[in-house]
């Protein structure tokens, strides 16, 4: 599915911070826009206080990058911008150079649907300076954004312990590309539909939905209401029942139930949008088992998410369908995933490559430097360790030790025979030709549920979990060392 073609329309090279075109024009003008350069794209902290993180957006990245061009809008645009002074900011010649410039950088990725970690690249771009570097902003807002709802629709799937996860966000979601990614990224994360009918239509999602106090309150009384909709939708029933009084809205369910029972149909079930929804929850399953209607399902709404669910489960509410909105779709207590886009290394004059650091006060804000990668070592089927390292340093070795990349007293010592291993990064683009072929999101979903059941429950758990051990081959954690030293200039002290 082509999802750029549906969203938007061509190309999306504008959709970038003004520093990158300032930096482009800069690197043009100093000779170094066709400088060999690697940029990675990662985060330093999982989301949520979570033990993981889930990989999602990478379609939304190969679709940018297949039609990133600047289209004559774009350039006309960029051509008439003026400093204060009245001149022109960028001179007639660059302009023409974004004309003809087209994407030819080298691209790997973490497949969506994959369990990762900070400071491992979800992406490594590898081309033109001046390519990689206008990349970053629509790589980095893409990414941010979907991989956070993916973790989040994760958890909450978690917490609901297999049973189905409805998400319910568009009408709180940040504007409709942001509830369109949330859906998209709430599928991949767990959920088993979508109540956004433009994302079941775009994406192949499953839609859900009844109806809302609307319909209730249009009608003289809640019974002839369950009645009408009974009549319009007599194979998909769930009556919403708190809109005046929760307990005879059960009744009124159950009496519709019967008459739809009598022209051989089902009644699904209910729909608890308000109150204690663990009273309410168990006194709707009594009511409906008591009634014959024991296949009937409890359905919860009203501001949900993976503790209040968490909550609900350990006071054994009868909920069996759960419906996720704002929380989830707005990542509501973690508005951010921070992922960051960093150069680690530029080809010199000679041809050689040169592993570029930030240096910060700050340990975790520290990149990795040099053209990396990055394995994961299963025994049994159950992950043990991610091991990011430079392939130089590999050839020939039968073990290594990984280092924790900020608290060095962290260390694993990693046999290699002794474990599968699994490469994370996987060749996307080629000379900017696509080799990868997008898997349907039913594959990148069921391809979460998979990621997840390497891990063990302790990494799993809501809050507290137990850290992942991902670590830094110590020859990579050496050159780190010493080329913060290096820029630090602590030989000269």
């Amino acid at each position: 599915m082509k999802i750029t073609k549906d969203l938007y329309q061509g190309s999306l090279a504008l959709l970038t911070d003004f520093y990158q075109l300032t930096m482009a024009y800069a690197y043009w003008k100093s000779g170094k826009a066709e400088q060999e350069a690697i940029f990675n794209l990662f985060f330093r902290k999982n989301p949520f206080q979570s033990g993981f993180t889930i990989a999602a957006g990478l379609e939304y990245v190969i679709d940018f990058c297949n039609n990133f061009t600047f289209n004559k809008g774009d350039l006309d645009y960029l051509s008439e911008m003026k400093n204060s002074d009245g001149t022109v900011v960028f001179e007639s010649d660059f302009i023409e150079y974004l004309r003809e410039m087209r994407f030819t950088c080298d691209l790997e990725a973490v497949e969506e649907g994959t369990v990762i970690f900070p400071h491992t690249p979800l992406i490594k771009v590898k081309g033109p300076l001046i390519q990689c570097q206008l990349l970053e902003t629509a790589l980095l807002n893409i990414t941010n954004f979907q991989t956070l709802i993916a973790t989040k629709a994760a958890r909450v799937a978690l917490a609901a312990k297999g049973d189905s996860v409805l998400e319910f966000g568009l009408r709180r979601a940040q504007g409709i590309d942001g509830a369109l990614a949330a859906s998209r990224a709430s599928f991949i994360g767990g959920c088993s539909a979508t109540s956004n009918v433009m994302a079941g239509k775009l994406f192949g999602i499953p839609v859900s939905g009844t109806h809302a106090h609307s319909w209730i309150m249009s009608f003289d009384t809640e019974l002839e209401a369950f009645k009408a909709y009974a009549d319009a939708f007599p194979d998909k029933c769930i009556f919403l029942v708190d809109t005046y009084d929760t307990i005879n809205g059960i009744r009124n369910a159950i009496e519709v139930g019967k008459i739809l029972r009598e022209k051989g149909k089902e009644m699904l079930g209910v729909r608890i949008d308000s109150g204690d929804l663990a009273y309410f929850s168990n006194i709707a399953r009594e009511m409906l088992d008591e009634a014959g209607f024991e296949e009937a399902k409890v359905v919860a709404s009203n501001d949900l998410d993976e503790h209040i669910i968490t909550s609900l489960k350990i006071q054994d509410a009868s909920v069996s369908i759960w419906g996720v909105g704002t929380k989830l779709v707005t990542a509501y207590d973690q508005p951010a995933l921070g992922a960051v886009y960093k150069l680690a290394a530029i080809k010199n004059e000679t041809g050689d490559w040169e592993p570029k650091v930030k240096v910060s006060q700050q340990s975790i804000k520290i990149n990795v430097p040099g053209e990396h990668q990055v394995s994961r070592f299963l025994k049994n089927g159950r992950a043990v360790a991610d091991m990011i390292f430079l392939p130089e340093y590999r050839k020939g070795k039968i073990s290594a030790t990984i280092i924790d990349p900020i608290d060095p007293t962290k260390r694993k010592r990693i046999s290699f025979e002794d474990f599968e291993e699994v490469s994370l990064l996987k060749p996307i683009f080629k000379k900017g030709k696509q080799v990868y072929n997008c898997p349907e999101i039913n594959v990148i979903k069921q391809k979460t549920q998979d990621n997840l059941l390497h891990f063990d429950k302790t990494h799993k758990r809501l809050t507290n979990p137990h850290v992942y051990p991902v670590g830094l081959e110590e020859n990579l954690y050496q050159i780190r060392t010493d080329l913060v030293f290096k820029m630090k200039n602590y030989d000269k002290e």
